[in-house]
């Protein structure tokens, strides 16, 4: 009940009383803490808790990645490679090329540094190919969601494959087997009914800029920059699965591999090879200054974007700290079901609790741990199964359902009809492919 009227205290605060988002969440995640009798001290703690482990694992990601963002836009980089792609699948299958790249992508990398890596794509084919902005954003996050929630070496699914004592290798081949036609469902099918929805993306954020073909870079190198992230992180989940772990290479691999330095680097490397500079002098291009100065005016217009889910952050620690996402799952816990059932059963009421994506998922690994080590459920599918019903029914406590909201420029209620259902399609669909692998294996 406390979890209920503290969504509809946030809903009533943005809906109606126009209040800003980011003042609505920290009202809310007050009023939840103290609803839920949390001692003021600790809900103090909770939520400056929340607000630091949100900025501290996003703020760089972010601000690095609209930079990023922001460089590939004005030197025409974006441009560049969203033309290449629309050549090779035309400019009517713009989400099939959108969803290719962010299906590469995702494998490799976290799901917040994907996002602000591929959001200028979008927006650059969009503007390219004359296709509706909100379906080609939808194409992007369904593979994002998909392997963050499903495949190792993804931290979330990793960590609860460990719990389960899933082979990694089995869990990302059977992975693969259900996260292909689920992201086929969610990023293909789904968007042809969201054409209609529109949006309005923060002015600033994403300027999509005409050149002269004479003065754009290469593909090649702006293909390069633009996935820089992705290769350092590649290289860094390689090292952790064929190298030992005492290993020297092993340890900076992860220090240039960990998000925030990899998109710092493709920042550092934007600016050398985009720019007016001593080593590469090209008269057409702006000088890091002009670069700097533009990332700046963009990374301005995202300050609201990231304090929305810094509040989002400290909603989330609140609902966790006060127990009642346990509270949830243990009522549950003991009802006659399919173990694999049950294990996205309990995640899927913990996301809708808690809204991580990652929490939900560690939380219900630990309540449904007995039942696999019992031989109940195969470790491998349990992770799957976990893993899709950590992804179900994002809403308004998921830092994600924020992003996608704040960076499109979607009302709340085109957020429910668009990013919710989309998780929660994810999250349906996983479940069906874990239970159709369940009975042919």
């Amino acid at each position: 009940m406390i979890l209920f009227l503290s969504i509809a205290l946030l809903l009533a605060l943005i809906i109606f009383a126009k209040i800003n988002a980011f003042l609505a969440l920290t009202i809310t995640a007050f009023f939840t803490g103290l609803a839920r009798g949390m001692a003021p001290v600790e809900l103090l703690k909770s939520v400056q808790s929340g607000i630091g482990s949100t900025l501290g694992s996003l703020i760089l990601v972010l601000a690095m990645g609209v930079m990023l963002g922001s460089i590939l836009a004005e030197t025409g980089a974006a441009q560049v490679i969203s033309g290449r792609l629309l050549r090779i699948f035309g400019a009517s299958q713009a989400k099939w090329a959108v969803l290719l790249t962010g299906f590469v992508v995702g494998v490799a990398m976290f799901y917040n540094a994907g996002f602000v890596v591929l959001a200028p794509l979008v927006f650059s084919i969009a503007a390219v190919s004359g296709q509706p902005l909100v379906p080609l954003a939808i194409s992007m996050a369904a593979p994002l969601s998909v392997t963050h929630g499903f495949l190792p070496p993804h931290p979330g699914a990793t960590a609860v494959a460990t719990v389960f004592g899933a082979d990694l290798g089995k869990t990302l081949l059977l992975g693969f087997a259900v996260a292909v036609p689920t992201v086929l469902i969610a990023g293909i099918v789904f968007p042809k009914f969201l054409i209609n929805i529109s949006s309005k993306p923060p002015e600033g954020l994403f300027l999509i800029k005409r050149f002269e073909p004479s003065s754009l870079p290469g593909f090649a190198k702006s293909l390069v920059i633009a996935l820089l992230p992705v290769l350092f992180m590649a290289f860094s989940t390689a090292t952790e699965l064929y190298l030992p772990a005492e290993h020297p290479v092993r340890s900076w691999a992860k220090f240039f591999g960990d998000p925030s330095v990899a998109m710092l680097l493709a920042v550092l490397s934007a600016l050398l090879f985009f720019s007016q500079n001593t080593l590469f002098k090209n008269k057409k291009l702006l000088t890091i200054n002009e670069l700097f100065e533009k990332s700046g005016i963009a990374l301005g217009a995202a300050t609201m974007i990231i304090l929305i889910m810094a509040a989002g952050g400290a909603f989330k620690q609140v609902l966790v700290d006060s127990g009642i996402g346990k509270d949830l799952a243990a009522q549950i816990g003991g009802e006659a079901v399919s173990p694999l059932v049950l294990g996205w059963g309990i995640a899927t009421l913990l996301r809708i609790a808690v809204g991580s994506a990652t929490v939900a998922g560690m939380t219900a690994a630990g309540i449904v741990q007995p039942l696999v080590a019992g031989g109940g459920a195969s470790p491998e599918l349990m992770t799957l199964a976990v893993g899709a019903g950590s992804l179900m029914c994002s809403h308004v406590n998921d830092t994600g359902f924020w992003m996608f909201k704040e960076w499109f420029g979607l009302t709340l209620r085109d957020t429910f009809r668009t990013w919710t259902a989309m998780e929660t399609i994810i999250g349906v669909a996983g479940l069906a492919g874990v239970l159709l692998l369940d009975w042919i294996l």
